[in-house]
């Protein structure tokens, strides 16, 4: 997880510094524009502390082994669907939700009932059909 952590923790400086440098650019005078570039370089500065602090606790990877073979990083990586339908309907879902909050609520109404559906249908869906366990 190393490359990772560095690459986190560089897309957090660069923030940081382009935040440090519009902000005097425009005399701290614009809110909006420093606040986000701040708050984007503290998300990736969250994210690189979370892989580093999961780093610590865990073995070391193939990956960050100099004289790691490709053989390896080889087994399997967990459980997925072959196909499903179901993150497409999650995804419609949370975009009528963010439609709903410009345009009004009974859409978002409508997105959240369809989000139940389609969270329920992509839990349960090993339960029932062609990959039921």
């Amino acid at each position: 997880m190393k490359t990772e952590v560095n690459f986190f923790a560089g897309i957090g400086i660069f923030f940081a510094a382009v935040a440090a440098w519009y902000g005097l650019w425009t005399d701290w005078s614009e809110p909006v524009g420093w606040v986000a570039l701040f708050l984007s370089a503290g998300m990736g500065l969250m994210i690189a502390f979370f892989l580093w602090n999961t780093a610590r606790k865990l073995p070391a990877r193939p990956d960050d082994d100099e004289d790691g073979e490709i053989e390896m990083a080889e087994g399997p990586y967990g459980a997925f669907a072959p196909y499903s339908w179901w993150p497409l309907w999650l995804s419609l879902s949370g975009s009528i939700i963010f439609l709903g909050v410009a345009v009004g609520l009974w859409v978002a109404a409508f997105g959240v009932i369809l989000g139940v559906w389609a969270l329920c249908g992509w839990v349960f869906e090993y339960y029932k059909g062609e990959h039921a366990h």
